[in-house]
């Protein structure tokens, strides 16, 4: 997935997560699930940032 797309997707995630965590509390299994969701995602954007920085010889 590209890095634009990435971003997409962690914006999205974001205003889920807000709506969720507003509608259900910040305890709710709904809302951790979609929290990890969005970290996994994270973690995926700064891996490939990272490598982009860095260059193919890293």
């Amino acid at each position: 997935m590209s890095v634009e797309a990435l971003r997409n997707q962690i914006e999205e995630l974001r205003k889920e997560l807000v709506d969720l965590a507003e509608r259900l509390g910040l305890t709710a299994m709904e809302v951790v699930e979609k929290s990890q969701k969005l970290d996994k995602v994270l973690n995926e954007y700064d891996r490939q940032v990272q490598r982009q920085t860095k260059g193919p010889f890293v």
